[in-house]
């Protein structure tokens, strides 16, 4: 059975940080491409940034500079972490496992970026 766990969501102020981390099961992760999304109130789910199984990263332009995607394969788990947060970053942030036609998700965990 296939798990992933978010973790790190929270309430934070403009300008401030987070770190968000996501823990993978039931797949063999150094062979996966990861990434995290987000989906807020109205909106569609989109990609805020992906590493893939080699190590390469990629971001949205809106997080670009801001945001830092790693992974750790070692404890199975791929983090986010995010910096000079704006209220426009507040969203359910999602993980997801992707390989070849596999793809999993995450429950999501909420961040709101908030004075």
């Amino acid at each position: 059975q296939v798990q992933l766990v978010e973790s790190g969501g929270g309430l934070v102020q403009p300008g401030g940080s987070l770190r968000l981390s996501c823990v993978a099961s039931g797949i063999i992760f150094r062979l996966y491409a990861m990434g995290w999304y987000r989906q807020a109130p109205g909106k569609e789910r989109e990609l805020v940034a992906g590493i893939t199984s080699g190590g390469s990263t990629n971001y949205a332009e809106s997080v670009k500079g801001r945001f830092t995607i790693s992974r750790d394969n070692a404890k199975n788990t791929v983090y986010l972490q995010m910096n000079s947060l704006k209220p426009e970053d507040t969203a359910v942030y999602y993980c997801n496992a992707h390989l070849l036609s596999q793809r999993y998700w995450g429950q999501g965990t909420q961040v709101t970026v908030s004075s």
